[in-house]
């Protein structure tokens, strides 16, 4: 149990059924009245996000989840094969539980496995990762790095906008988390 007063951003509790963490807080005491916490939770499990009042003291349950770096080994049908890197056992979850970062994940690439209890709620992927552009227009000369953008297909299948001057076979650099072009490699 954890009380509202101890809440912090990234701070995971159960409500209803299902885990969720705090994004935003603020502790409120009025002039008259007792106190209490204003917070601002996201699911973890289908990413809604609510707004939610807590009395000051109250106490909820706390998520307690298992953080584990695993290894994708190899895809087999519709479902990604992970190597837990502490005990060698392997794990199966599909496209759907890792969600929309799928299109980075390469086989031997790491990640951290969020669990709570036997219900995957979150693969997380290194924030930047090195793929290969396998198609893209070919530049045009006088392309500058100032110019404009097009868009290039990488090893992995995911499409992302780069500089004019990018061309086909190059290893860049991409931001998994809002998709950006962040150099070559």
């Amino acid at each position: 149990m954890i009380s509202s007063n101890d809440f912090r951003p990234g701070v995971s509790i159960v409500l209803d059924g299902s885990v969720w963490r705090v994004v935003e807080f603020l502790h409120v005491k009025p002039g008259k009245g007792s106190a209490f916490v204003r917070t601002k939770l996201k699911n973890v499990q289908n990413g809604s996000v609510v707004e939610k009042t807590f009395r000051a003291g109250e106490t909820v349950p706390q998520a307690t989840l298992e953080k584990r770096t695993m290894q994708h080994t190899y895809k087999e049908g519709d479902e990604f094969v992970f190597m837990d890197m502490e005990t060698y056992e392997e794990g199966r979850l599909s496209a759907s539980q890792i969600g929309d970062r799928v299109k980075y994940l390469k086989e031997g690439m790491e990640a951290n496995v969020i669990r709570w209890g036997e219900q995957v709620l979150e693969v997380e992927l290194p924030n930047s990762v090195v793929l290969e552009v396998v198609q893209t227009d070919p530049g045009v000369k006088g392309d500058t790095a100032t110019g404009g953008t097009k868009p290039a297909t990488l090893e992995t299948g995911a499409t992302v906008m780069v500089p004019l001057f990018i061309s086909q076979g190059e290893r860049i650099k991409i931001d998994t988390r809002d998709d950006k072009y962040l150099g070559r490699e």
